[in-house]
Formats: C-alpha cells, structure tokens, sequence
C-alpha cells in the first residue's frame, strides 16, 4: 500500500494538471459550444448553463443528505445497542422526494420549451441590411460520403466544404443527404441538425460579426466521416455581396464530371462553381 503523503500529494497532482488542463483551453477554438457567436449558439448556451446549475444542486442538497445521514446515524460506543423501530413510512418525506423531482423536471422543461419555440423562426433583418442582401438567405445543404455540398438558389453558386454567409443576417439551411444519415453542426453558431436522404430539414443560424467557423458531421457516415468537416465564414454583407459577384464572373460552371466526383465516395479540397445543376 502507498503511503498517506504520496496518495495525498498523486490526488493534488491530478486535480492541478486537470484545472490547468481546463484553463488552457478556454479559446474557441477548442470550447465553440461556451463560446457562442450568434443569437442561436448564445440562447441555447444559457440554456445549458442554467440547466447545468439546477443539476449542481440537486447534486448538492444529494450529497448534503447524503453526509448528513452517514455523520448522524453512524455506528458509536453509546448506540451499540441501538435498534431503530419498525415504522411503515412516512406520508411527509415522501410526499416531499415525490413533489421536488417533479418541480426539477418542470423547472427544467420550461426554458426548454421556451427556448426550442423561440428558435423555430428567425428574427427579422433590419432594413439597412435587407437592401443588401435580401430579407433573408437560403442555403441547401447535402450532406455526401465524405464532404459537404452548399447549393446557393437564389444565387445560382455552389461550394463544397465551405459555405460563406452575411453577418448579422439569419440563414435557412435546407438539409438533406445522399448518403448515410448525418449531422449538420457549427458549435460556435448553435445546435445541431440531423441530414437524411429524401427528407428537408431545416435549421436557421447566424453569426453577429465576421469571422470563420468550423462546423463538423456529428453522425459516424463511414471510414471518411473523421475529415468530414467545413468552414463557415462570415462575411459583412457588402463582402458577401461582392463575393457573391465574383463567384458569378469568376468560378466555372458546375459541370457532370465535377458532380460525379462530389457524389462518389472519397475526400476532396474546398470548390467553387457559379452554378447549381451541371451543363
């Protein structure tokens, strides 16, 4: 057996390099969920940490109770002889173990329910923004073996691998999939979405200022699904609009030999085209 001080000080030693652990991950880049960017990431993480400190004390009062009983009714020289009587239970305490998990659960379920209807619709784009890009931006997303196709409609642009989007401005992203069933994910700007063949999902996300975000297939979908990851970048709304022109002068048409190699099964780098369907 280890010694007390060694036990003691190996304790110490784990509880340190944890905490120094957790502090030095604290950036974004490895804690996207805690750090939200968008009015959707951000309502559902003060969701999560208020259902998370509900938890906390429930686990609190448990262990309190819990410490409590042991301290109180332990085993002493004076009580040896002690036998508890026979009592057939008790209306109050367990009325009162019945009601609280009950009032847990209501707790919980309200800012559930709240927070779920809130999001079920975008807000509305200020003015000064629509007369840039619209009222609002819609984007079919496909989800393929291995990689992420973007289908722009009312733009007439598809990317793979990456999406550009307006800041300040909410986007609808149809989903699908042609493949296995997916998750569509961007921790940074909300929750995820599942993808499934023949169904459209929808799921609308906005980021408040430019910057890139990493999003990810959360769904095991095969041997590729480990680099099944895209960049969202959010760019002002005259960025996105010049972007948006450039593609449209610029990028080559989406032709059937490029939408063969998207639908066929493997990996490839980020692409651009100025059109939707093939030529």
């Amino acid at each position: 057996m280890k010694p007390k001080g060694r036990r003691v000080g190996g304790l110490i030693a784990l509880i340190g390099f944890t905490v120094l652990a957790l502090t030095g991950c604290d950036s974004p880049t490895y804690w996207p969920v805690l750090s939200p960017q968008g009015p959707v990431a951000r309502s559902e993480y003060y969701l999560i940490i208020y259902s998370f400190i509900l938890m906390l004390l429930v686990v609190l009062a448990v262990f309190i109770l819990f410490f409590w009983v042991i301290i109180k009714y332990r085993a002493r020289p004076d009580n040896a002889d002690y036998v508890p009587p026979e009592i057939e239970g008790n209306a109050k305490l367990e009325t009162l173990w019945t009601v609280i998990p009950i009032l847990v659960v209501i707790a919980l379920a309200i800012p559930t329910v709240a927070v779920t209807y809130k999001l079920v619709y975008p807000p509305k784009v200020e003015a000064a923004t629509a007369k840039i890009v619209g009222k609002s931006i819609t984007i079919d997303v496909i989800s393929e073996q291995w990689k992420w196709v973007f289908k722009y409609p009312a733009q007439n642009i598809e990317t793979v691998n990456y999406v550009n989007i307006p800041a300040g401005v909410p986007v609808d992203f149809e989903l699908t999939s042609s493949g296995p069933m997916n998750t569509f994910w961007v921790p940074a700007l909300g929750g995820m979405e599942f993808t499934m063949p023949n169904m459209n999902l929808k799921l609308w996300l906005e980021a408040d200022h430019p910057g890139s975000y990493l999003g990810r297939g959360a769904q095991y979908s095969g041997r590729g699904f480990a680099h099944m990851t895209f960049t969202v970048n959010a760019l002002s709304p005259t960025d996105f609009e010049n972007w948006v022109k450039s593609v449209q002068q610029t990028a080559p048409k989406l032709t059937k030999q490029a939408e063969a190699q998207i639908n066929r099964p493997g990996l490839i780098g980020k692409l651009t085209f100025s059109s939707t369907t093939p030529e």
